[in-house]
């Protein structure tokens, strides 16, 4: 990442509408109606419930949805006391952060307020307009009081994240790189430099962990806290130890360095003494205790973690607090207790086990992410843990009797979040689900990938499918060998090896049958079943494997062809079309045809919008389809939107089932409201079209490769239709999860197929 200047910084933030964070309305205003019921008169009734009822302002307003980010702006993010309102960004980038993050609603709150009693007053007089309150960037040892003061004040989450999201994610962190070193919490010696809120939290949370308070050495500016020393706070004296000895010495021999102090305090030297396979937390910011430069330099057995997103295992507070009050609010919970922070660690700590998907990876430009000494937590920007945390929280908050409201059905829970967030994977897990009752092989034909490989793992363990790898066995095995992957019980198959001549003259011979009318000799089929897309679509043919993918390597044409040549198309239809499936945050979308017909004519329309329908119905979704134009029902004319009109004259006159309409553009096709202003007559009415046949192939290739790209939606595909089994090509250099779930989508047309 490019340095950022201090112009950058301000410019950001006072360009445009100056600040970060802005209030949007969420019920309609647009008539004298809907002004009158946001106010006066219609807002006196919920007024009136809520007098009668508390509970029922979770109902009618914002409550449940909304937290306080509260500061008096004395330990602001590194630059120290600077005041309430200097604070002020910083308290609007946590609000950002609560919003992009898991989609919380945040007022900040600056209190001008030094005087602890008088804080805690101010919050408390407040709090009813809250679902909970984060506090943020108060100094100790006053934060410590004033957290415990509002705690039992108030019946709604209350938690001072710079303490404890640094302990639960730290804590997260600690468990995975233990675990990685093989060392027994119960047994490792614990150094802490600083003794701030943050340093407490922390190591309260690591003995509730299993680490021995005996342990434990902490120290701050003044050197070791001891029994001695009469400069501690009522909280550092938890800590502190008989044993007066120097930072050095203290060092000497501990497992695990943490630090919440200041840049440069863990000398080189003092790491060469920690024992075998340190762990080190230099969580110091924006200068860590130790660079990361040094410290590797220093120790090859080094674990090493940062606050800084620039280098590997950043303990991020973000990871935690969005999913944490997500959690609490989603219940009611009356706060964030013990067993709900222990949760959290817990939750995080076990994300990082699993694979990290190609979306991360590509966010990061890096590919070898995986749970080990450079990854003990996720990413910041891993889109799972909205549906891993959140849960754990409120199963925590239900468990320990603090939830008000209680969830029954986890799953639906779940799938909430991610439309929260606008990720909807019900499709695709609807998908998956019909996959997994009856799994089918699919024969993959550009298995010399290793995105490939890693899809063959994960839809062997998930029980998909039965993948079958074709390519050479031999580099097959070094891929995977090389990138850690176990594929000792996936079937292999070297089209090239003469084990397999057998095999290949069969579906030479097959070949030559097809296709011996069309210039193809006996010698020239042989030949072709070198060739890993034409033995592998003869695998399919002849029931060796029910499906195939291909394409990750490959060239379009050169997987479509054997497609045709040898499966064919379906008797029931003209031609084959392409569709992508759009994943978008306001749903799927389905876009045809993309990938095959160059100019199709009115026919070729009327095909591939019957072949469209069909798959959109196996995905379980009713079709509401356009078929665009740069025409709304002949108000322009030209060969593509005559083409247009004619298929939606005899789509409407012989396929009365099909619910489509046209020709029209984009926006009339995707604005409902637009629509039915300017053509009340659309067959349409009022429904949301998710379906979008193109008048061409260019306009259908470039629409969904620039939604790709602009980030706004994430594509399935191509899905081949029309053939006469289930042949796929992928767009080349496809992620591992596009061709799961491809893979996936091809299991359940091999099922319909075979039904």
């Amino acid at each position: 990442m490019a340095k950022l200047t201090k112009q950058d910084a301000l410019n950001y933030h006072a360009k445009g509408r100056p600040g970060k964070i802005q209030v949007v309305p969420t019920k309609h205003y647009r008539t004298q109606r809907d002004l009158s019921l946001a106010y006066t008169p219609g807002v006196a009734d919920p007024c009136l419930e809520i007098e009668k009822n508390a509970d029922d302002a979770y109902k009618y307003t914002a409550k449940g949805n909304l937290v306080g980010v509260i500061s008096n702006g004395t330990a602001v993010l590194g630059l120290g006391n600077i005041g309430a309102i200097a604070g002020k960004p910083v308290m609007e980038g946590k609000g950002l952060l609560f919003k992009i993050f898991a989609d919380i609603d945040v007022f900040d709150i600056e209190v001008d307020l030094l005087n602890i009693d008088d804080f805690v007053k101010t919050v408390k007089a407040i709090s009813p307009t809250f679902g909970g309150i984060n506090l943020e960037d108060i100094k100790a040892p006053e934060c410590f009081e004033i957290e415990n003061k509002l705690k039992e004040a108030l019946d709604i989450p209350v938690m001072h994240d710079d303490q404890h999201g640094t302990a639960i994610i730290s804590g997260a962190g600690l468990i995975n790189a233990l675990e990685i070193v093989e060392k027994n919490i119960k047994n490792i010696k614990l150094f802490v430099s600083g003794a701030g809120a943050a340093a407490c939290a922390c190591t309260r949370m690591y003995i509730q962990l299993g680490v021995n308070p005996k342990n434990i050495l902490m120290a701050d500016i003044n050197g070791i806290l001891t029994k001695n020393r009469t400069d501690l706070s009522v909280v550092n004296k938890e800590f502190a130890t008989d044993k007066d000895i120097t930072m050095t010495e203290g060092i000497k021999g501990v497992d695990v360095f943490l630090g919440l102090s200041a840049g440069g305090v863990l000398k080189s030297e003092m790491l060469k003494t920690m024992a075998k396979d340190p762990i080190v937390f230099a969580m110091a910011n924006p200068t860590p205790e130790i660079s990361y430069e040094e410290a590797m330099a220093t120790r090859s057995d080094l674990i090493f973690a940062t606050g800084r997103s620039d280098y590997p295992n950043q303990i991020n507070n973000v990871l935690g607090f969005p999913y944490i009050f997500r959690g609490a609010l989603d219940v009611r919970a009356t706060a964030i207790n013990e067993e709900m922070k222990m949760a959290a660690v817990y939750a995080i700590a076990n994300l990082a086990k699993k694979p990290v998907p190609d979306i991360v990876k590509k966010a990061y430009n890096n590919n070898d992410m995986s749970f080990g000494r450079k990854y003990i937590v996720p990413i910041p920007l891993d889109p799972r843990l909205i549906e891993h945390v959140p849960p754990a929280i409120a199963k925590a908050a239900m468990d320990s009797g603090v939830a008000r409201k209680h969830i029954t059905d986890w799953d639906a829970y779940k799938q909430e979040l991610l439309e929260r967030m606008g990720i909807d994977h019900a499709v695709m897990r609807n998908m998956t689900i019909k996959a997994k009752a009856n799994p089918k092989k699919v024969v993959f034909s550009d298995a010399n990938n290793i995105n490939v490989i890693q899809a063959a793992r994960i839809i062997k363990d998930e029980a998909i499918a039965f993948p079958i790898l074709v390519g050479t066995k031999k580099q097959i095995n070094k891929l995977a060998k090389k990138n850690k992957i176990d594929i000792s019980d996936i079937e292999i198959i070297d089209n090239t090896d003469d084990i397999n001549k057998e095999q290949r003259t069969k579906y030479a011979k097959l070949f030559f049958k097809k296709r011996a009318r069309n210039g193809i000799t006996i010698a020239k089929a042989e030949r072709l079943m070198f060739d890993k897309n034409y033995f592998g679509v003869a695998m399919v043919e002849l029931d060796d494997a029910d499906a195939m993918i291909s394409g990750v390597t490959s060239p379009y044409a050169d997987t479509i062809r054997p497609a045709l040549q040898i499966v064919g198309k379906r008797e029931d239809v003209n031609k084959i079309a392409g569709m992508y499936m759009l994943r978008t945050k306001k749903g799927p979308y389905f876009l045809a045809d993309t990938t095959i017909n160059i100019e199709p004519s009115a026919e070729d329309l009327i095909d591939i919008s019957l072949l469209t329908k069909e798959k959109v119905e196996e995905f379980g979704i009713k079709p509401v389809m356009a078929m665009l134009s740069y025409s709304n029902f002949g108000s322009a004319s030209g060969k593509t939107s005559e083409n247009a009109k004619k298929a939606i004259t005899l789509l409407h006159k012989n396929h009365s089932d099909v619910l489509i309409d046209g020709e029209m553009q984009a926006n009339f096709a995707l604005n409902k409201e637009l629509r039915i202003e300017r053509y009340p007559f659309s067959k349409l009415g009022d429904k949301d079209v998710n379906t979008l046949i193109f008048p061409n192939l260019s306009s259908g290739n470039i629409t969904y490769k620039v939604m790709q790209e602009i980030g706004s939606s994430e594509a399935i595909g191509p899905i081949v239709m029309g053939l006469k089994k289930p042949i796929h090509v992928l767009q080349l250099s496809s992620s591992v999860r596009e061709i799961v779930d491809m893979a996936t989508i091809a299991v359940v047309d091999a099922q319909i197929l075979q039904d």
